[in-house]
């Protein structure tokens, strides 16, 4: 049958999950394709079904149907503003993957990508996500948000069930979300507690969040964490913030309310006449989610991270920040 193609497991690739297998040499083959692929019997491995668990090893043989993706020409590396205005959905949902079962799939939002629709918005991920509409009709779930202009971390759910259950975690605060941020100065205290009441105000320029007083009409307690990684003198600072509440721009109204903003902040970022604004850096949100440690629906615990965006890369070179510093491995 002309199009299969057989290619033998690498030895470095011994003991790898088929499906990973997959990912690394088709990223632009997506979960429901290929398993539907596998249940057919069209991949196999030394002419055996398999699973997408099956572990592959050194000089076996994995049958590959004609796919429909070209593993030479699928785009990879950061999603630059282009991408976000022309990539087709699902191509630019597949590049954002960082995690894929049957239940949860988790992306790496680019900055400047909408999670959910409103006004100005013409391309949200919401919305995108009819291009991974199931044969059912059923459309991956979101289960939680990120900020338009902040990148990283975003959970969503395959089923109704692990929409519930992703969900639930979130509001019982039985997940941890750590986010990196550059910030304007040097926080005084190495690390801390920030707690506020924070309400949302309507602005020509969209919704706003300012720090209210208990008891303020619509005003919501909000708390945060953070701690000093690295400093650049008495300029700037890479703060690891944790959000305990999950509140509209609650970071960065806790970063500026501390008096650090946030660099790059169009809404919340204040200095004063004789700050200079670090030459080289680019102006935008430098706002990450970078981990996230959340109860898996099928049980255990899912740990995701995500790689920081272009702009924060820059500046975390131009700085000498090294990103092994906030030692991840003790999360």
């Amino acid at each position: 049958m002309a199009g299969i193609e057989h290619r033998l497991v690498d030895g470095d690739e011994a003991g790898m999950r088929l499906d990973r297998w997959f990912k690394v040499h088709f990223p632009g083959l997506g979960f429901g394709p290929l398993q539907k692929l596998l249940r057919s019997g069209q991949i196999r491995v030394d002419g055996a079904r398999a699973k997408s668990d099956t572990r592959v090893q050194p000089g076996q043989t994995i049958r590959i149907p004609p796919l429909g993706v070209d593993a030479k020409d699928t785009k990879t590396g950061p999603i630059g503003g282009r991408d976000l205005r022309h990539s087709p959905d699902g191509e630019l949902l597949s590049r954002m993957v960082l995690h894929e079962d049957a239940k949860v799939i988790v992306l790496n939002k680019p900055a400047g990508l909408a999670v959910q629709g409103g006004s100005g918005v013409s391309r949200h991920i919401d919305k995108m996500l009819e291009a991974w509409t199931n044969q059912k009709g059923e459309k991956p779930r979101l289960v939680h948000r990120l900020d338009r202009d902040t990148s990283g971390v975003l959970v969503v759910a395959r089923t109704r069930g692990a929409a519930q259950q992703l969900t639930a975690a979130f509001r019982e605060r039985d997940t941890k979300k750590t986010y990196w941020a550059l910030v304007k100065g040097v926080p005084r205290k190495r690390e801390d507690r920030i707690s506020t009441w924070l309400v949302k105000e309507q602005t020509p320029d969209g919704d706003r969040m300012r720090i209210a007083k208990h008891g303020d009409d619509g005003a919501d307690h909000a708390i945060s964490y953070y701690r000093i990684v690295e400093q650049a003198g008495q300029n700037l600072a890479w703060l690891e913030m944790e959000p305990y509440t999950g509140r509209t721009h609650q970071l960065r109204v806790h970063a500026a309310h501390i008096g650090h903003p946030i660099i790059g902040d169009p809404k919340y970022f204040e200095a004063d006449i004789n700050w200079t604004f670090p030459g080289g850096i680019q102006n935008r949100l430098h706002l990450h989610a970078r981990h996230i440690d959340i109860p898996h629906p099928n049980g255990g615990r899912l740990k995701v991270t995500a790689p920081l965006p272009p702009h924060m890369v820059q500046s975390w070179n131009l700085l000498g920040f090294d990103e092994n510093a906030a030692d991840e491995e003790d999360r």
